[in-house]
């Protein structure tokens, strides 16, 4: 006999959704602090290969909530 108890699927996505979102939004401080040009050095090239590897991670993430993957059925 099973006894578990059933999974709150919205209370666990509501829980890891905040905590995962926290720690995103502590590692993005902790890259902001690489600005510091008194102790950096770096090129608005550099700067703008960071920034747009990190948007389109955040696009394909996001893209993920709206159209997911889909699975791949062969025939022939």
């Amino acid at each position: 006999m099973n006894n578990k108890i059933p999974i709150d699927k919205k209370g666990r996505f509501k829980r890891l959704a905040t905590s995962r979102t926290t720690d995103v939004l502590k590692r993005l401080q902790v890259l902001s602090n690489c600005a510091n040009r008194s102790a950096y050095e770096y090129s608005e090239e550099e700067i703008n290969k960071i920034f747009s590897t990190i948007e389109k991670s955040v696009r394909d993430a996001k893209s993920k909530f709206y159209y997911p993957k889909e699975k791949i059925i062969f025939k022939l």
